[in-house]
């Protein structure tokens, strides 16, 4: 069998990738498949992650055992782990490949095609230019320093509560459950 992901960004709107891979392909073979179709190097650490419906991070695939999940914790390296044994119907992963800045593709599953085998992994779409596999540190902080400050100038639309509006008869009659006597 063979599964088609697509790949996108949060950083880039127009950036798109898909990629084919055979089901009993490693994460491994996945991971050099995408690194390849954006033209990262592969001397950094990454990490797939398997997430629920609402992007919340799950089950971790390492590249290494880096000795600091617990015991009773399942491993999970992309060498040695095939796409078929976590894969199902639909799979979001998150992809992170800059740890320091937890920069990262978003993954879904998109098709999974029955009786078709893939040698090799294979990217079938490119839409637009991939975000910098590093950025400077710098140029990290400066956008950080952007984003508190676009915060800060809109806190005067924050509603604050100044007990004004507070009327303990609405209190009591939304509440009565509350009542102990």
């Amino acid at each position: 069998m063979v599964y088609r992901f697509k790949l996108v960004s949060d950083e880039v709107t127009n950036f798109a990738r898909e990629i084919e891979i055979d089901s009993e392909n490693t994460f491994l073979q996945l991971r050099n498949a995408v690194l390849d179709s954006v033209d990262f190097s592969k001397d950094e650490l990454d990490s797939f992650f398997l997430c629920d419906d609402d992007w919340q991070k799950e089950e971790e695939i390492t590249l290494e055992d880096m000795g600091n999940g617990a015991s009773d914790q399942d491993l999970w390296l992309m060498e040695e782990t095939p796409l078929s044994e976590l894969i199902e119907e639909g799979q979001k992963l998150i992809f992170v490949f800059d740890y320091l800045t937890e920069r990262s593709f978003f993954m879904e599953l998109k098709e999974m095609i029955p009786n078709r085998k893939l040698v090799e992994p294979v990217c079938t779409f490119k839409k637009g230019k991939a975000p910098k596999q590093v950025i400077d540190m710098d140029d990290f902080e400066k956008k950080i320093d952007l984003k508190a400050q676009e915060k800060l100038e809109n806190i005067d639309d924050i509603d604050v509560y100044t007990g004004e509006e507070f009327n303990e008869e609405d209190l009591e009659d939304g509440f009565d459950i509350m009542n102990m006597d």
